[in-house]
């Protein structure tokens, strides 16, 4: 089975094409207006379109475990005028000095690491290269989302190319997961919530899970 880095690899142009924006531009849009301006770092930032409300005002870094996903991140930030700091790089050991960054966005990324103990490693990273009082804006997918009820939570989902299929590993996340974990490795909760595009009342049944998190 290839690792996530060599699963993006192989569907990254695919990739480009099709998620060509961000799904989550609302949810960055504000968090833009509440940080302002500092360092802010972009953990899993694919071809890099989560950086375009940010481009104003913040220095940009980003990492992804697939160096395709960078090569079209120097693309993409060249196609929209802007500048990133990128490296490919692991979640589980970001290649950044202690507090470093004001800020933190990664989307749809640490659902792909596998293992709990992997995963809250990438969490401690994550704590240590924020500076005290950092902020993280985090999503995951929500394993009560309605298609996966008869599933596991940990799943494989295939992206289809011409001539193969190329299958992702997935771990699916509970609110009450998300939570714990994030609190056990040294974060304050400020937020957990659903995606702004989900609009039914009960939020345990969205697709995405959303989180704001602190370090003190």
């Amino acid at each position: 089975m290839a690792t996530t880095g060599e699963a993006f690899d192989q569907i990254a142009h695919s990739w480009y094409q099709l998620r060509h924006w961000s799904r989550f531009r609302p949810e960055l849009e504000e968090l833009a207006r509440r940080w302002h301006k500092g360092k802010l770092l972009n953990i899993g930032c694919a071809h890099g379109p989560d950086f375009l409300p940010f481009t104003q005002g913040f220095e940009l870094w980003g990492m992804d475990s697939s160096k395709e996903m960078i090569k079209l991140a120097i693309n993409y930030s060249n196609k929209f005028n802007f500048t990133a700091n990128l490296a490919a790089a692991d979640a589980t050991s970001l290649p950044y000095p202690d507090a470093t960054f004001d800020w933190a966005i990664s989307i749809a990324t640490y659902h792909h690491i596998k293992g709990d103990g992997e995963r809250a490693q990438a969490f401690r990273e994550l704590r240590r290269v924020l500076k005290p009082k950092g902020e993280a804006f985090i999503t995951v997918w929500n394993r009560w989302q309605p298609r996966f009820w008869l599933k596991p939570k940990e799943v494989e989902i295939p992206w289809r190319l011409r001539d193969k299929t190329i299958y992702r590993y997935h771990h699916l996340f509970s609110y009450h997961e998300l939570s714990k974990v994030l609190s056990k490795v040294g974060f304050k909760m400020l937020k957990i919530f659903p995606e702004k595009s989900y609009h039914f009342p009960i939020k345990i049944f969205s697709r995405n899970i959303c989180v704001l998190v602190k370090r003190d």
